[in-house]
């Protein structure tokens, strides 16, 4: 525990759950993909510049793949994302 107290934000984990992941997209985007308009790509979701770092898998979320980077992730929320297609990154 020598270098313990030089560790920057060691316990700084905000959460996210998976029904909230949604609303962090920009409404006219959100819209778009929801009504089945823009199928091609799909959204990426970085969350660190938003404030959170970890991933909760408490909700539902649509069948709409997404892309989600984050320092941690759920194991539920890790299954729920990819069986809606989406692809979940670690990000350091």
């Amino acid at each position: 525990m020598r270098h313990f107290h030089l560790l920057r934000n060691h316990y700084w984990k905000p959460t996210i759950n998976l029904d909230k992941l949604w609303s962090l997209v920009p409404e006219e985007t959100r819209d778009a993909y929801i009504s089945g308009q823009k199928t091609d790509t799909a959204p990426v979701l970085d969350l660190l510049p938003l404030g959170y770092s970890k991933v909760l898998g408490k909700g539902r979320i649509p069948e709409i793949p997404i892309v989600v980077r984050a320092r941690w992730f759920s194991k539920e929320a890790e299954r729920k994302i990819k069986e809606a297609g989406g692809v979940v990154e670690l990000v350091a």
